[in-house]
């Protein structure tokens, strides 16, 4: 093997290496403000996002509102969206809280259970989700990331993925109005 194709070899190992890492909730630990579900989502929030398909065109935007409370442990959180075509739907999560970063959540339109956790400023919560796509019902897999910016403000942005494959994403913004 020569020294050029060696070096060129590693450089797509190395390339392919750190296009595929992907953030770990360690990499926050020590960010601030600290991210408690139980804390930002308590009262009434907004919030406001689009949806791109995989090569990141721009397919939809919405709003949502949002009413949650917690008792101890338990929190329920209520959202009515409103999407740009006039399409409105409503999610209403359960979640436990389990232990001190660790939470549980189900809805009506997730599959199984959706299983979430912090570290310092962000959260990283991962479920299944049935989606109607062209008439058509589909589960995706969702990776969402939350990002606490202030203690009225977070920053969203989720994956969809299907068999693995990226088939969209969606970013929002969620403020507290309460």
């Amino acid at each position: 093997m020569s020294i050029l194709f060696r070096k060129y070899l590693l450089a797509v190992l190395a390339l392919c290496m750190t296009a595929c890492s992907t953030p770990s909730l360690e990499d926050y630990k020590e960010t601030t403000p600290e991210l408690h579900l139980n804390e930002f989502f308590n009262g009434k929030l907004v919030a406001y996002g689009i949806v791109l398909d995989r090569s990141g065109k721009l397919l939809r935007r919405f709003k949502a509102d949002i009413d949650a409370n917690w008792q101890g442990d338990k929190g329920e959180i209520k959202e009515w969206f409103e999407f740009d075509d006039g399409e409105r739907s409503t999610r209403v999560w359960q979640l436990t809280k389990e232990g001190k970063s660790l939470y549980v959540g189900e809805a009506g339109d997730v599959v199984g259970k959706a299983y979430g956790e912090t570290r310092g400023s962000a959260l990283f919560w991962q479920y299944d989700l049935q989606i109607e796509v062209d008439g058509e019902s589909l589960q995706v897999t969702l990776d969402d990331w939350m990002f606490l910016f202030d203690e009225r403000r977070l920053f969203n942005k989720t994956e969809m993925t299907k068999f693995g494959f990226k088939v969209g994403e969606v970013i929002l913004y969620i403020e507290k109005i309460e």
